[in-house]
């Protein structure tokens, strides 16, 4: 794995051993940021599982101001760690080291910003996982999102996901081989 742009271009990424954590492909993360392209200049980005920091980093060498990362794996989180420290990735850094639903449902302190991007990407066959992120941040964890956030999950191609999830709705799937991104949005209520 590699940096795909940005200030970090081309630099490597260590990646926990076995199979439990699925990296995101280099392909699929070039799609993720050219779309995302116009947003992260300053960005506050969420990466949810984020296993070895792959996309948080991508999203920090394109100039995202901060990133936080959610994690509870302990050989993806020593990779993470690694990674963010042999990059000396420091400032406007954070790291959760417990379940998504838990860093969910705590909701976000006051002095805290919100994010403009989230980013999820559970174990493929951790279909419960994709409703209850997708369901928290469409409700009772709406509000760790800024006016206008964009929420984007990462899935089987196979395996679609919902359109809507409370207040989040998909305003676009793009598919690219057996993966997909699924990009939702909150629906403001008339």
């Amino acid at each position: 794995m590699r940096i795909i742009a940005g200030s970090l271009r081309s630099r490597r990424l260590a990646a926990p051993p076995g199979v439990d954590t699925r990296p995101t492909s280099d392909r699929l993360r070039e799609t993720l940021f050219n779309v995302l392209a116009p947003r992260i200049e300053g960005a506050a980005f969420l990466d949810l599982y984020s296993g070895s920091g792959a996309v948080g980093i991508e999203a920090l060498s394109r100039g995202a101001a901060r990133v936080v990362f959610v994690e509870r794996a302990e050989a993806a989180l020593v990779a993470l760690r690694e990674n963010l420290a042999r990059l000396g990735l420091h400032a406007g850094v954070r790291i959760h080291a417990g379940s998504v639903s838990t860093y969910l449902r705590r909701g976000r302190p006051e002095s805290s910003p919100r994010f403009d991007l989230a980013f999820l990407d559970p174990p493929y066959d951790a279909a419960s996982e994709y409703t209850a992120s997708l369901e928290l941040l469409g409700g009772t964890a709406a509000g760790l999102l800024a006016p206008g956030a964009q929420v984007i999950a990462e899935h089987r191609r196979k395996q679609p996901l919902e359109d809507r999830y409370g207040n989040l709705s998909r305003t676009r799937l793009l598919q690219q081989g057996d993966a997909a991104l699924s990009f939702y949005a909150i629906e403001l209520e008339h």
